[in-house]
């Protein structure tokens, strides 16, 4: 397989990946976070990283927004729920030096 043919199914697969996530709104970030330990900030930070690398200009928000569809606040406050304390437990035990949001 060519590089460019590579290049293009993993952007392909990312993308199906992200309306899948803009799709399942029930899915909270962290039960993301607890079973696979990324969520939609993730890749949100990721995909700001993949730009800054390539010299593009692109803050945190816009990332989000790819990411979400939509601005994060009104993801939040449409389809965020508060984390159970057992949700943040879970979550402090498997990642101990990161903060929740």
């Amino acid at each position: 397989m060519d590089e460019q043919t590579r290049i293009e199914m993993e952007a392909a697969a990312w993308r199906k990946l992200v309306v899948h996530f803009r799709k399942r709104t029930d899915v909270q970030n962290i039960d993301l976070m607890n079973l696979a330990g990324f969520c939609r900030n993730c890749m949100s930070k990721w995909i700001r990283g993949a730009a800054l690398e390539r010299g593009q200009a692109l803050d945190y928000e816009q990332a989000q927004e790819m990411v979400y569809g939509m601005p994060y606040a009104r993801f939040k406050a449409e389809y965020q729920t508060e984390a159970t304390p057992e949700q943040l437990q879970r979550y402090q035990a498997i990642t101990p030096d990161q903060k929740t949001e």
